[in-house]
Protein backbone atom coordinates (compact mmCIF):
# COMPACT_ATOMS: atom_id res chain seq x y z
CA UNK A 1 0.00 0.00 0.00
CA UNK A 2 1.67 3.72 -1.01
CA UNK A 3 2.47 5.82 1.54
CA UNK A 4 0.67 9.09 1.51
CA UNK A 5 2.66 12.37 2.27
CA UNK A 6 0.97 15.15 4.31
CA UNK A 7 1.26 18.83 3.27
CA UNK A 8 1.89 21.36 5.97
CA UNK A 9 -0.95 23.12 7.04
CA UNK A 10 -0.69 26.91 5.59
CA UNK A 11 0.13 29.40 8.22
CA UNK A 12 -2.80 30.97 10.03
CA UNK A 13 -3.43 34.68 10.56
CA UNK A 14 -2.88 35.98 13.65
CA UNK A 15 -5.57 36.47 15.87
CA UNK A 16 -6.69 38.51 18.69
CA UNK A 17 -9.47 39.43 21.30
CA UNK A 18 -11.82 35.85 20.26
CA UNK A 19 -10.22 35.18 17.22
CA UNK A 20 -10.61 37.69 15.10
CA UNK A 21 -8.03 38.04 12.44
CA UNK A 22 -5.91 41.20 12.37
CA UNK A 23 -5.62 43.27 9.52
CA UNK A 24 -2.45 44.05 7.81
CA UNK A 25 -1.34 47.17 8.18
CA UNK A 26 -1.67 50.18 5.51
CA UNK A 27 1.72 50.43 3.92
CA UNK A 28 3.84 53.57 4.67
CA UNK A 29 2.82 55.52 1.38
CA UNK A 30 -1.04 55.45 2.13
CA UNK A 31 -0.87 57.23 5.51
CA UNK A 32 1.60 60.06 4.37
CA UNK A 33 -0.71 63.25 4.22
CA UNK A 34 -1.00 65.36 0.44
CA UNK A 35 1.10 68.27 1.30
CA UNK A 36 1.23 69.44 -2.32
CA UNK A 37 -2.47 69.41 -2.48
CA UNK A 38 -2.28 71.18 0.88
CA UNK A 39 -0.14 73.88 -0.21
CA UNK A 40 -2.24 74.68 -3.54
CA UNK A 41 -5.08 74.64 -1.28
CA UNK A 42 -3.55 77.73 1.00
CA UNK A 43 -2.06 79.22 -2.20
CA UNK A 44 -5.43 79.21 -3.70
CA UNK A 45 -6.87 80.87 -0.64
CA UNK A 46 -4.37 83.28 -0.14
CA UNK A 47 -5.25 84.38 -3.91
CA UNK A 48 -8.92 84.70 -2.79
CA UNK A 49 -8.33 85.98 0.68
CA UNK A 50 -5.64 88.67 0.23
CA UNK A 51 -8.13 90.83 -2.61
CA UNK A 52 -10.75 90.90 -0.19
CA UNK A 53 -8.80 91.88 2.59
CA UNK A 54 -7.48 94.29 0.58
CA UNK A 55 -10.66 96.19 -0.55
CA UNK A 56 -12.05 96.03 3.20
CA UNK A 57 -8.84 97.54 4.50
CA UNK A 58 -8.34 100.88 2.24
CA UNK A 59 -12.48 101.37 2.50
CA UNK A 60 -11.18 102.48 5.93
CA UNK A 61 -8.65 105.03 5.38
CA UNK A 62 -9.12 108.24 4.32
CA UNK A 63 -7.81 109.31 0.86
CA UNK A 64 -4.78 110.73 2.51
CA UNK A 65 -4.00 107.92 4.35
CA UNK A 66 -4.69 106.04 1.17
CA UNK A 67 -1.59 107.44 -0.87
CA UNK A 68 0.71 107.91 2.56
CA UNK A 69 0.51 104.18 4.47
CA UNK A 70 1.48 100.71 3.35
CA UNK A 71 -1.47 99.28 1.08
CA UNK A 72 -1.67 96.41 3.02
CA UNK A 73 -1.39 97.14 6.33
CA UNK A 74 -4.73 98.46 8.32
CA UNK A 75 -4.96 101.89 8.96
CA UNK A 76 -3.76 103.13 12.32
CA UNK A 77 -7.01 105.28 12.60
CA UNK A 78 -9.98 103.58 10.74
CA UNK A 79 -13.00 105.64 9.70
CA UNK A 80 -16.23 105.33 7.95
CA UNK A 81 -16.38 108.04 6.38
CA UNK A 82 -15.90 106.81 3.04
CA UNK A 83 -19.45 104.60 3.75
CA UNK A 84 -21.06 108.11 4.92
CA UNK A 85 -19.80 109.31 1.53
CA UNK A 86 -21.01 106.48 -0.81
CA UNK A 87 -24.99 106.30 1.42
CA UNK A 88 -24.76 109.87 0.85
CA UNK A 89 -24.27 109.87 -2.88
CA UNK A 90 -27.69 107.99 -4.01
CA UNK A 91 -26.29 104.64 -3.32
CA UNK A 92 -30.21 103.74 -2.18
CA UNK A 93 -31.53 104.52 -5.05
CA UNK A 94 -28.31 102.69 -7.58
CA UNK A 95 -28.95 100.02 -5.06
CA UNK A 96 -32.87 99.36 -5.24
CA UNK A 97 -32.31 99.81 -9.44
CA UNK A 98 -30.00 97.05 -9.45
CA UNK A 99 -32.48 95.01 -6.58
CA UNK A 100 -35.22 95.78 -9.34
CA UNK A 101 -32.84 94.75 -12.70
CA UNK A 102 -31.98 91.42 -10.81
CA UNK A 103 -35.28 90.37 -9.37
CA UNK A 104 -36.91 91.40 -12.57
CA UNK A 105 -34.37 89.19 -14.85
CA UNK A 106 -33.90 86.27 -12.48
CA UNK A 107 -37.62 85.12 -11.23
CA UNK A 108 -38.98 85.39 -15.19
CA UNK A 109 -36.27 83.39 -16.86
CA UNK A 110 -36.58 81.16 -14.23
CA UNK A 111 -39.82 80.11 -14.76
CA UNK A 112 -40.04 80.51 -18.44
CA UNK A 113 -36.49 77.88 -18.49
CA UNK A 114 -37.80 75.62 -15.83
CA UNK A 115 -40.97 75.20 -18.64
CA UNK A 116 -39.34 74.77 -21.03
CA UNK A 117 -36.51 72.31 -19.72
CA UNK A 118 -39.68 70.36 -18.62
CA UNK A 119 -41.22 70.30 -22.07
CA UNK A 120 -37.60 69.04 -23.96
CA UNK A 121 -37.46 66.55 -21.57
CA UNK A 122 -41.07 65.31 -21.22
CA UNK A 123 -42.45 65.85 -24.45
CA UNK A 124 -42.10 63.61 -27.58
CA UNK A 125 -42.83 66.16 -30.38
CA UNK A 126 -39.47 67.54 -32.93
CA UNK A 127 -40.79 70.13 -32.33
CA UNK A 128 -39.55 70.26 -28.91
CA UNK A 129 -36.04 69.11 -30.46
CA UNK A 130 -35.89 71.66 -32.91
CA UNK A 131 -36.40 74.22 -30.18
CA UNK A 132 -33.60 72.39 -27.52
CA UNK A 133 -31.24 73.26 -30.60
CA UNK A 134 -31.99 76.46 -31.11
CA UNK A 135 -31.39 77.15 -27.24
CA UNK A 136 -27.82 75.51 -27.39
CA UNK A 137 -27.56 77.78 -30.38
CA UNK A 138 -28.35 80.77 -28.64
CA UNK A 139 -24.99 79.59 -26.40
CA UNK A 140 -23.13 80.13 -29.13
CA UNK A 141 -23.77 83.60 -29.52
CA UNK A 142 -21.42 86.01 -28.16
CA UNK A 143 -22.66 88.93 -25.92
CA UNK A 144 -20.76 91.40 -27.36
CA UNK A 145 -21.87 90.92 -30.80
CA UNK A 146 -25.54 91.85 -30.33
CA UNK A 147 -25.11 95.21 -28.77
CA UNK A 148 -25.98 97.12 -31.76
CA UNK A 149 -29.18 94.97 -32.55
CA UNK A 150 -29.87 95.24 -29.40
CA UNK A 151 -29.59 99.26 -29.17
CA UNK A 152 -31.67 99.43 -31.96
CA UNK A 153 -34.54 96.95 -31.11
CA UNK A 154 -34.54 99.28 -27.13
CA UNK A 155 -34.73 102.58 -28.79
CA UNK A 156 -37.04 101.69 -31.65
CA UNK A 157 -39.41 100.47 -29.00
CA UNK A 158 -39.26 103.96 -27.18
CA UNK A 159 -37.41 101.90 -23.96
CA UNK A 160 -33.68 103.36 -23.80
CA UNK A 161 -33.16 104.99 -20.40
CA UNK A 162 -35.46 102.96 -18.84
CA UNK A 163 -35.10 99.65 -16.05
CA UNK A 164 -37.36 97.48 -18.84
CA UNK A 165 -33.99 97.96 -21.50
CA UNK A 166 -31.75 96.29 -18.43
CA UNK A 167 -34.02 93.85 -17.67
CA UNK A 168 -35.50 92.38 -21.09
CA UNK A 169 -31.90 91.55 -22.95
CA UNK A 170 -31.01 90.32 -19.28
CA UNK A 171 -33.63 87.27 -19.64
CA UNK A 172 -33.09 86.63 -22.69
CA UNK A 173 -29.30 86.08 -22.46
CA UNK A 174 -30.13 83.70 -18.68
CA UNK A 175 -32.56 81.98 -21.03
CA UNK A 176 -29.97 79.58 -23.01
CA UNK A 177 -27.82 78.69 -20.25
CA UNK A 178 -30.91 78.12 -17.61
CA UNK A 179 -32.53 75.84 -20.06
CA UNK A 180 -29.78 73.40 -20.68
CA UNK A 181 -28.59 73.12 -16.81
CA UNK A 182 -32.37 72.37 -15.95
CA UNK A 183 -32.91 70.26 -18.70
CA UNK A 184 -29.74 68.22 -17.51
CA UNK A 185 -31.03 67.66 -13.91
CA UNK A 186 -34.76 66.97 -15.10
CA UNK A 187 -33.57 64.30 -17.13
CA UNK A 188 -31.87 62.19 -13.67
CA UNK A 189 -35.90 62.46 -12.16
CA UNK A 190 -36.68 58.75 -12.49
CA UNK A 191 -39.33 57.96 -15.60
CA UNK A 192 -41.13 55.76 -12.55
CA UNK A 193 -42.21 58.29 -10.35
CA UNK A 194 -44.15 60.69 -13.36
CA UNK A 195 -45.90 57.22 -14.32
CA UNK A 196 -46.57 56.54 -11.48
CA UNK A 197 -48.44 59.91 -10.62
CA UNK A 198 -49.87 60.00 -14.18
CA UNK A 199 -51.49 56.66 -12.57
CA UNK A 200 -52.89 58.65 -10.18
CA UNK A 201 -54.74 61.46 -12.45
CA UNK A 202 -51.97 64.08 -11.61
CA UNK A 203 -51.53 65.96 -15.09
CA UNK A 204 -48.69 67.08 -16.99
CA UNK A 205 -48.82 70.71 -15.39
CA UNK A 206 -49.26 69.10 -11.65
CA UNK A 207 -46.82 66.49 -12.12
CA UNK A 208 -44.11 69.99 -13.25
CA UNK A 209 -44.88 71.75 -9.98
CA UNK A 210 -45.90 68.86 -7.29
CA UNK A 211 -42.57 66.45 -8.22
CA UNK A 212 -39.71 68.08 -11.24
CA UNK A 213 -39.82 71.10 -8.94
CA UNK A 214 -39.23 69.36 -5.63
CA UNK A 215 -36.44 67.28 -7.24
CA UNK A 216 -34.61 69.87 -9.50
CA UNK A 217 -35.05 72.27 -6.20
CA UNK A 218 -31.09 72.28 -6.26
CA UNK A 219 -30.24 73.35 -9.79
CA UNK A 220 -33.05 76.07 -9.83
CA UNK A 221 -31.72 77.63 -6.82
CA UNK A 222 -27.96 77.11 -8.45
CA UNK A 223 -28.77 78.55 -11.65
CA UNK A 224 -30.76 81.52 -10.22
CA UNK A 225 -27.92 82.56 -8.47
CA UNK A 226 -25.83 82.24 -11.35
CA UNK A 227 -28.09 84.62 -13.03
CA UNK A 228 -28.45 87.39 -10.22
CA UNK A 229 -24.74 87.45 -10.02
CA UNK A 230 -24.30 87.94 -13.78
CA UNK A 231 -27.10 90.69 -13.77
CA UNK A 232 -26.25 92.20 -10.26
CA UNK A 233 -22.11 93.02 -11.84
CA UNK A 234 -23.43 93.46 -15.13
CA UNK A 235 -21.90 96.68 -16.92
CA UNK A 236 -22.23 96.60 -20.56
CA UNK A 237 -25.98 96.60 -20.91
CA UNK A 238 -26.32 99.92 -18.33
CA UNK A 239 -23.33 101.22 -20.08
CA UNK A 240 -25.11 101.44 -23.39
CA UNK A 241 -28.93 101.33 -22.51
CA UNK A 242 -29.50 103.94 -20.30
CA UNK A 243 -27.88 107.35 -19.89
CA UNK A 244 -29.39 109.34 -16.73
CA UNK A 245 -28.52 109.03 -13.42
CA UNK A 246 -32.31 108.11 -12.15
CA UNK A 247 -31.61 104.61 -14.13
CA UNK A 248 -28.33 103.59 -12.74
CA UNK A 249 -27.42 100.99 -11.37
CA UNK A 250 -24.79 100.25 -8.92
CA UNK A 251 -21.60 99.16 -11.35
CA UNK A 252 -22.31 102.46 -13.09
CA UNK A 253 -22.34 103.85 -9.55
CA UNK A 254 -18.70 104.20 -9.22
CA UNK A 255 -18.41 106.93 -11.89
CA UNK A 256 -19.78 108.88 -9.11
CA UNK A 257 -16.41 108.96 -7.28
CA UNK A 258 -14.36 109.82 -10.17
CA UNK A 259 -13.28 113.79 -10.67
CA UNK A 260 -11.68 115.45 -12.82
CA UNK A 261 -8.04 114.98 -12.04
CA UNK A 262 -7.99 111.84 -9.43
CA UNK A 263 -10.39 109.17 -8.09
CA UNK A 264 -11.26 108.60 -4.77
CA UNK A 265 -10.36 105.49 -4.55
CA UNK A 266 -11.20 104.10 -0.22
CA UNK A 267 -14.64 105.37 -1.40
CA UNK A 268 -14.83 103.36 -4.83
CA UNK A 269 -14.20 100.23 -2.51
CA UNK A 270 -16.46 101.50 0.14
CA UNK A 271 -19.09 101.53 -2.24
CA UNK A 272 -18.15 97.42 -3.44
CA UNK A 273 -18.10 96.31 -0.16
CA UNK A 274 -21.40 97.54 0.22
CA UNK A 275 -22.51 96.27 -3.19
CA UNK A 276 -21.06 92.51 -2.22
CA UNK A 277 -23.00 92.49 1.37
CA UNK A 278 -26.35 91.21 -0.27
CA UNK A 279 -24.60 88.71 -2.39
CA UNK A 280 -22.97 87.30 0.70
CA UNK A 281 -26.31 87.50 2.46
CA UNK A 282 -27.72 85.48 -0.66
CA UNK A 283 -25.10 82.52 0.02
CA UNK A 284 -25.49 82.50 3.36
CA UNK A 285 -29.20 81.65 3.17
CA UNK A 286 -29.07 79.34 0.40
CA UNK A 287 -25.53 77.80 0.58
CA UNK A 288 -27.02 74.15 1.10
CA UNK A 289 -29.17 74.31 -2.03
CA UNK A 290 -26.19 76.09 -4.26
CA UNK A 291 -23.99 73.84 -3.07
CA UNK A 292 -26.02 70.39 -3.27
CA UNK A 293 -26.74 71.91 -6.72
CA UNK A 294 -23.04 72.05 -7.84
CA UNK A 295 -21.85 69.03 -6.73
CA UNK A 296 -25.17 66.52 -8.09
CA UNK A 297 -24.00 63.95 -9.79
CA UNK A 298 -20.52 63.48 -8.25
CA UNK A 299 -21.48 60.46 -5.98
CA UNK A 300 -22.63 58.62 -9.38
Amino acid sequence: MASTTQLPAPPTTPTHDGGTPRRRAKGPGRSRPNLLGGAAGWAWLAVIIVPIYYVVVTSLKNQAGFFTSNPMLPPTEPTLDNYKLVLENDFVKYFTNSLIVTIGSVIPALLVSFMAAYAIVRGKSRFLSWTNSLFLLGLAVPLHATIIPIYWMITQAHLYDTLLALILPSIAFAIPISVLILSNFMRDVPNELFESMRLDGCSDWAMMWRLALPMTRPAVVTVGIYNALGVWNGFLFPLILTQSPSTRVLPLSLWTFQGEFSVNIPAVLASVVLATLPLLVLYVVARRQLISGLTAGFSK
